[in-house]
């Protein structure tokens, strides 16, 4: 079995029947399927090519129609905004009326442990929901007007804030702000995804070492960019040594990720953990 942890419906061009039909092309057998409900102001713009026109963001209505025609092929997901006044009653009501089991995709303009923030993540924890979060940084400088730095949960000091404060709570860390601590130049690196050797020291794997309350989503570009940082074999190395901890994912439409991840060759055990276990643990079907 081949479980896709992060995937969206609307997206790139695809309705869900499209993702359904390119799961099958790409061997996928299930997709979590993700929200990204986001407030247009905070909502960069640089994501109008592969948006549906008519929404912004990733509503959560169009990932409970899809879960209704495929409810064998998608995992319901739904993330709303922890600022909102009812956003833990709405979380509460989709789990019990559509069975949401993940809370993702969170991306937002907020700071990991601000109050509302983290009152959401506990509530996620007595739920059993997965807590999928995307990290960017701020820039170092900030963009002239009308252009505006789009960051999202900062930061990776935050996040291990909340990883203490929250120690029943599963999270899912992705995104290029997450996946350039793989290297002890994490805090440095100037570009969203860093091109040089990965140095010691990392905050990466310092945390997930540390807590058993962190995974890793490998999806989109950024995982696959940490995993190639360096000399051949120390991203296979890296997926052999945190074989517990990660999900394959792919928060696009293409086999990049799994292809290097076969040509690694790892043993048959991690490969299964990485590419299906790990999420069956965290959300049994």
């Amino acid at each position: 079995m081949i479980i896709d942890s992060h995937q969206h419906t609307n997206w790139h061009g695809k309705n869900c029947h499209a993702v359904v039909a390119d799961m099958d092309r790409a061997g996928i057998d299930v997709s979590w399927l993700l929200t990204w409900e986001v407030p247009e102001h905070e909502w960069d713009q640089a994501y109008y090519n592969a948006f549906d026109p008519m929404r912004v963001g990733m509503p959560f209505e169009d990932v409970a129609r899809a879960c209704e025609l495929y409810p064998k092929r998608f995992v319901p997901a739904y993330a709303p905004d922890p600022r909102r006044p009812d956003a833990i009653e709405r979380l509460e009501a989709a789990v019990k009326m559509y069975g949401v089991r993940v809370y993702g995709e969170l991306k937002l303009r907020i700071l990991f442990d601000d109050p509302d923030v983290v009152q959401m993540f506990r509530v996620c924890g007595k739920l059993g929901l997965p807590v999928v979060f995307h990290i960017d940084i701020p820039l170092k400088e900030r963009p002239k007007p009308p252009a505006r730095d789009y960051w999202y949960c900062v930061d990776i000091d935050r996040l291990e804030t909340v990883l203490k404060l929250c120690p029943e709570t599963i999270f899912i860390g992705h995104a290029p702000g997450f996946w350039r601590h793989i290297s002890g130049t994490g805090y440095t690196d100037e570009s969203a995804y860093p091109k040089g050797e990965a140095t010691p020291g990392g905050r990466v794997p310092e945390l997930l070492s540390k807590y058993k309350n962190l995974y890793a989503d490998l999806s989109a570009g950024s995982g696959l960019n940490a995993l190639t940082r360096g000399p051949e074999g120390r991203g296979r190395k890296f997926l052999i040594d945190f074989q517990e901890k990660l999900l394959y994912g792919r928060d696009c439409f293409d086999d990049r990720l799994m292809d290097f991840i076969r040509s690694a060759q790892l043993p048959q055990d991690a490969f299964e953990k990485i590419t299906s276990k790990n999420a069956l643990k965290l959300v049994p079907l």
